[in-house]
């Protein structure tokens, strides 16, 4: 008989690999035999696919049918390698034209009906950049398989139909009959595809809060992690939730780095244009590390940490969160990214993101202000409290207290704060400011500098950073903490307009780490 080969994407993490399908027909017994280390979902494409052929009016071949996914090595996992495997088989057969370096990304029902799949982005990613410009997936993934530049998507609802765009004989081929409209399915992390473009909640809206506003300014201005301590009602979920309003919008990479991310974990199949609003991610503190990491049997999927890249993962009451789950954040602070280990392969996933932290002061949360009505022993405070390690603080930029608010702060005595457009515009600006003086060095924020350029290029005259001296000899100050506050100074002075940080800046950047009840 014959031998043919037709092309997919595998992915391990957003990382996509190149496929080669190879069908072979033999002359011995039928039989229908799927190698390359296919994992359990694919090894059971068998009879659904030959099903599928033989509902479409093209049976596969009644010979021995073996299906090579090359390279061997590579852990291949889920449906998307439907199509390929199919094509590929009947043009072993002779019954359809060589389909030369086109793609094929879709699963196949048992009636020929092309399905959509998840990862289809960071699939047609990888197939562009190795040269595979020609994509052909579900009509229903079509949208955002087009989002890729350079990718030229054709979407198809059924076999048949791709059949005879390939070239074969319509004759004898059957399309499914047609279904209603698909019923609404959220995604699995429980968001919906186009959640994170929904209007922002209003800073106005928080009554008082005159540092916690400033804070979140700064923040949003620098790209700094944030944490929030007070009393409960006191505003602190309220200002984090307004955090995600103040940034920018997603520049090209980073939308499409972030929407990659939410294809291998969401209904993608209804995602039309990028994420362009930084995402918001609050996942509940009984969350699991492989939850909030990622994990899985096999290859694992993107927990919180990476679908909030670029944007926020608020954690509130953050010391009910488990000690090793929470503490496991420093790495990705460090290095914006995520690395996953499992026996058949490692995954890397983006986690760049903004860290807010909100806390109660002590376990019954009545020990702010004068305390009056606390019922916390002092090691229960202690204990409470410490839960949050001094190393995970210690890459926390601005760690502020949230006392509670008045009565004629919440009914406007004092007058309506400003609204999050307006400062918005503040942090827009000083956004730019850092873009145009850290062009070419691979860097969006002042919070991603580093010791050697706080330290050379960017470092600011030594009477400026006078305070910054004294805190470190008397204790109060970390070597790491040093650096934080000179990012928090620099975002100080761009906001301004100033082209060098001041000693208010340095000063103020100081306050906003020990407002913070020990």
């Amino acid at each position: 008989m014959g031998f043919a080969r037709t092309w997919a994407v595998a992915l391990v993490g957003l990382d996509g690999a190149m496929v080669e399908v190879e069908a072979d027909i033999g002359q011995t017994l039928p039989a229908f035999s799927i190698v390359g280390l296919p994992d359990a979902a694919l090894n059971e494409a068998r009879e659904r696919l030959r099903a599928a052929a033989r509902n479409s009016g093209m049976p596969l071949s009644p010979r021995k049918l073996t299906v090579n996914l090359t390279p061997a090595t590579l852990p291949k996992r889920g449906s998307l390698f439907d199509l390929a495997i199919v094509l590929s088989a009947l043009q072993a057969a002779g019954d359809v034209p060589a389909t030369g370096r086109s793609v094929f990304l879709a699963e196949l029902g048992l009636d020929g009906a092309l399905r959509p799949v998840r990862g289809i982005l960071p699939a047609v990613m990888a197939a562009v950049r190795a040269g595979h410009e020609r994509i052909v997936v579900c009509e229903a993934n079509a949208a955002e398989a087009a989002l890729v530049p350079g990718a030229q998507v054709a979407g198809f609802g059924c076999l048949a139909e791709v059949l005879v765009a390939a070239g074969a004989d319509p004759a004898g081929l059957r399309r499914p009959a047609p279904r209603g409209p698909a019923p609404h399915v959220p995604a699995p992390d429980g968001t919906e595809p186009d959640s994170s473009e929904r209007a922002a909640p209003d800073l106005a809206d928080v009554a008082g809060q005159e540092d916690g506003r400033l804070a979140l300014e700064i923040a949003a201005a620098g790209g700094h992690h944030l944490l929030m301590v007070g009393p409960p009602g006191s505003g602190k979920t309220m200002l984090a939730e307004r955090l995600p309003g103040l940034l920018p919008d997603l520049e090209d990479d980073a939308a499409m780095e972030v929407t990659a991310v939410h294809s291998l974990g969401g209904a993608a199949d209804r995602r039309t244009a990028l994420i362009r609003r930084p995402p918001f991610e609050a996942p509940h503190h009984t969350v699991s590390s492989a939850a909030l990491f990622g994990g899985g049997a096999g290859i694992p999927r993107p927990g919180a940490a990476s679908r909030a890249h670029r944007g926020v993962l608020f954690l509130d009451e953050a010391p009910e969160f488990d000690r090793g789950v929470i503490d496991a954040l420093r790495q990705p602070l460090e290095s914006g990214r995520v690395t996953i280990d499992r026996s058949v392969a490692s995954a890397v996933y983006p986690a760049r993101f903004q860290l807010v932290l909100a806390a109660n002061p002590c376990p019954c949360g009545r020990s702010g202000g004068r305390g009056a009505d606390c019922t916390c022993t002092p090691r229960a405070r202690r204990s409470y409290f410490g839960k949050l390690s001094g190393p995970l603080l210690d890459r926390v930029d601005l760690q502020i207290a949230v006392p509670k608010v008045s009565y004629a702060e919440l009914a406007g005595g004092a007058g309506r704060g400003e609204p999050t457009v307006a400062v918005a515009a503040r942090v827009a600006r000083a956004r730019g400011a850092q873009a145009e003086r850290l062009r070419g060095l691979g860097l969006r924020t002042n919070a991603e500098l580093g010791a050697g350029l706080l330290h050379g290029p960017l470092r600011p005259p030594r009477p400026v950073t006078a305070p910054l001296e004294r805190a470190m000899d008397r204790g109060s100050l970390t070597a790491r903490g040093h650096q934080r506050v000179l990012r928090v100074a620099w975002t100080l002075a761009d906001l301004d307009g100033r082209d060098l940080p001041a000693v208010d800046d340095v000063d103020t950047a100081l306050y906003f780490r020990s407002l913070v009840p020990a």
